[in-house]
């Protein structure tokens, strides 16, 4: 099995007069046979400190990529070194939904993202290696992921968080080639069911993990995440919602991307 590759090819500028730095990588997923490029960002100080930081993966949505929140994502940078932890930009393919497909092996991006990024990150920089200082949140598609993967591997992540999520995909077959990876709905119902996150829940019926799931009122994903909502109230699941005015794009997002992190602040401090 060939090692994880680690090329830092660029770095983008330094956000503002902060010094956050940007580096891009390419790590090698044994388990899909190719390099995947990832983005790590780091807080001022972080190469003198002796101290090991804490870590929050972003997911990207359908169409977007690794750099997704260094280019669209202007306070990011500073975010980082506000709160003094490390991020990391996950590529899911364009349209991966961050799950291992069922029906074309080409897909395994759990895997990849459990198995092999978050083991490479820990072994190269100067991180929390446990639950209690890894977070994941995501945006539209990367919402569902970071869901699916938290309630998958609660003793990878301790927290986790939805923007706009698509928490339920079920409603929307044709879309965002979501059949590219489970199959047709009608023709591989299993694979849509077990798959979506609203079916997940009896996995973090213990209240191991804590939750933040936001969505704008304006959004095509607001009925999903309400139905989330509602059934996660039933079987008295810990989590913090939100609705706010807005749609399903990056004026949201930037807005939502601070609630998220300081979050996650939160849960890093009380651990």
């Amino acid at each position: 099995m060939k090692k994880a590759l680690c090329t830092v090819l660029l770095m983008f500028v330094f956000f503002s007069a902060k010094a956050a730095k940007i580096d891009t990588l390419q790590v090698f997923s044994a388990s899909m046979n190719k390099n995947i490029k990832t983005c790590v960002i780091t807080p001022e100080g972080y190469k003198k400190s002796s101290k090991n930081f804490p870590v929050v993966y972003l997911l990207h949505g359908y169409s977007g990529n690794y750099a997704t929140w260094v280019k669209s994502f202007k306070e990011v940078g500073q975010q980082v070194d506000e709160y003094g932890f490390i991020v990391i930009g996950v590529d899911g393919n364009y349209s991966s939904w961050y799950f291992d497909s069922p029906i074309d092996p080409a897909f395994k991006y759990e895997t990849y993202i459990i198995d092999e990024l978050v083991p490479f990150i820990d072994k190269k920089y100067k991180t929390i290696t446990s639950r209690e200082g890894r977070a994941i949140s995501g945006l539209s598609m990367g919402g569902h992921g970071a869901l699916y993967l938290s309630f998958r591997h609660q003793d990878v992540f301790g927290a986790a968080g939805s923007m706009s999520g698509g928490v339920d995909f079920r409603p929307f077959p044709e879309n965002w080639d979501i059949k590219k990876r489970l199959g047709s709905i009608t023709e591989y119902p299993e694979n849509w069911e077990k798959n979506t996150v609203v079916n997940m829940l009896e996995l973090v019926k213990d209240n191991k993990l804590k939750l933040i799931i936001d969505c704008g009122v304006g959004d095509f994903f607001i009925g999903v995440n309400r139905d989330l909502h509602a059934k996660m109230l039933a079987l008295k699941i810990d989590h913090d919602y939100i609705e706010r005015p807005g749609e399903h794009n990056i004026k949201y997002w930037e807005n939502s991307l601070k609630f998220q992190l300081l979050f996650f602040d939160h849960f890093f401090k009380e651990k």
